[in-house]
């Protein structure tokens, strides 16, 4: 979540009443995850309540008393409790806070999928996935079409996924196209790739490579990104032929290239200037 002054702060607080409660062995973080999702939903659709919830002027054990009379009997109390809480802080502005919601329900699923011991898995499914639809130009259209309901689009990822990805790609990848929220499919999906890394407090390198890494090749790489970046990384990997004699990666907005063929255009462009 990209956010400043306040919000930073209130969601920094909300991260850590998340943490502490999804360390709790009682909590179900998937269904914590779900429920979140749903009061995000409803503060995406109800501009003037998330405005009542992040009215400064308000004071925040009201609001709180109003978000559990609104949940009561929708969500569990853990849930209600957590968004409580949350409207309690103080906001920059009301979208931050439904942002922040969402990102919090992604990080519930994540959770979910780490105390399973799916979490790489759940990360390289999500890139996976990232590299199809950037590569098939009838699917990207049909899962971002907005004229399509939210119950064909689930369809279509179900018939995609269903039984070949962990339950929590499914729900997150779900969520994510029906609830694009003004994002595109690629930028959500990065963002979700991003979290799952942090959940084990690594960095995403992005390595494109002429043919496949062997398990040493892959090693020694993330050895060497760990010790640039002084993180651990988690590489996603991808073959593309024309990358030729070497490799193309990317952390973050930095972009590594060692391939022969960007040498050559490198070369070229000095030649021409």
């Amino acid at each position: 979540m990209t956010a400043h002054g306040a919000s930073r702060e209130a969601f920094a607080a909300a991260r850590e009443r998340l943490d502490a409660l999804t360390d709790s062995t009682s909590v179900d973080a998937a269904r914590l995850a779900d429920e979140l999702a749903a009061v995000t939903a409803l503060l995406d659709r109800e501009v003037s309540l998330r405005r009542v919830l992040t009215d400064p002027a308000q004071a925040g054990e009201a609001k709180a008393e109003l978000v559990q009379r609104l949940l009561a009997g929708q969500v569990s109390g853990t849930t209600a409790d957590l968004v409580a809480g949350t409207v309690r802080s103080r906001w920059s502005q009301p979208r931050d806070l439904v942002d922040a919601l969402e990102e919090l329900a992604s990080i519930a699923d994540l959770t979910a999928a780490e105390k399973a011991g799916t979490l790489d898995d759940v990360e390289d499914e999500l890139f996976r996935f990232g590299r199809i639809v950037s590569s098939n130009t009838e699917l990207r259209a049909a899962l971002t079409d907005r004229k399509a309901t939210a119950a064909a689009k689930t369809e279509l990822l179900n018939r995609l996924l269903g039984g070949r990805a962990k339950a929590t790609t499914e729900r997150l990848v779900t969520r994510l196209v029906t609830a694009a929220r003004g994002r595109s499919l690629e930028t959500g999906l990065e963002s979700l790739s991003t979290l799952a890394a942090e959940r084990r407090d690594r960095a995403v390198a992005v390595v494109t490579s002429a043919v496949p890494l062997s398990d040493t090749q892959k090693q020694r790489l993330g050895a060497a990104l760990a010790k640039l970046y002084g993180r651990r990384m988690h590489l996603n990997l991808d073959v593309d032929p024309a990358v030729v004699g070497g490799m193309r990666v990317q952390v973050g907005d930095e972009v590594i290239n060692g391939s022969v063929a960007d040498r050559v255009e490198d070369a070229g462009r000095r030649l021409a200037s």
